[in-house]
């Protein structure tokens, strides 16, 4: 089927999904070419973001962003994680937490817990 053919609103969630796969594929190639050891340091936290936050593409291309800097400037891994990456990586984290969708749903059950109790929480979001 050609895109022509497509429903719109299906065209606009096929191309959004391949404007990710390509920010990350791109992000990807990016952390490839790090010298080491930010290489295996952008490995790690990209394995644990993974697994502990999800992460959007943005939130990846902000740190790719950071260790490549770093490289350029030859700034030593402790200097830019400290002494403790899952602090520094968790406190990364933590500024692309607005994006998530877990957020908004921890915000419903919350104001939907309020309104059970008869609180008034205001409209909904």
């Amino acid at each position: 089927m050609s895109d022509s053919k497509l429903p719109g609103k299906l065209l606009s969630t096929v191309v959004g999904d391949l404007g990710e796969k390509r920010r990350w594929r791109q992000y990807r190639a990016r952390a490839k070419q790090l010298p080491e050891p930010y290489s295996t340091a952008i490995d790690a936290f990209q394995r644990y973001l993974m697994y502990a936050a999800g992460g959007s593409v943005a939130m990846f291309e902000d740190l790719i962003d950071l260790f490549e800097q770093s490289a350029a400037d030859r700034t030593p891994i402790r200097e830019i994680v400290g002494d403790d990456p899952v602090e520094f990586i968790e406190t990364f984290a933590r500024n692309y937490q607005d994006e998530s969708w877990i957020k908004r749903e921890r915000e419903r059950l919350d104001n939907a817990i309020a309104r059970a109790a008869g609180e008034d929480v205001g409209k909904e979001g």
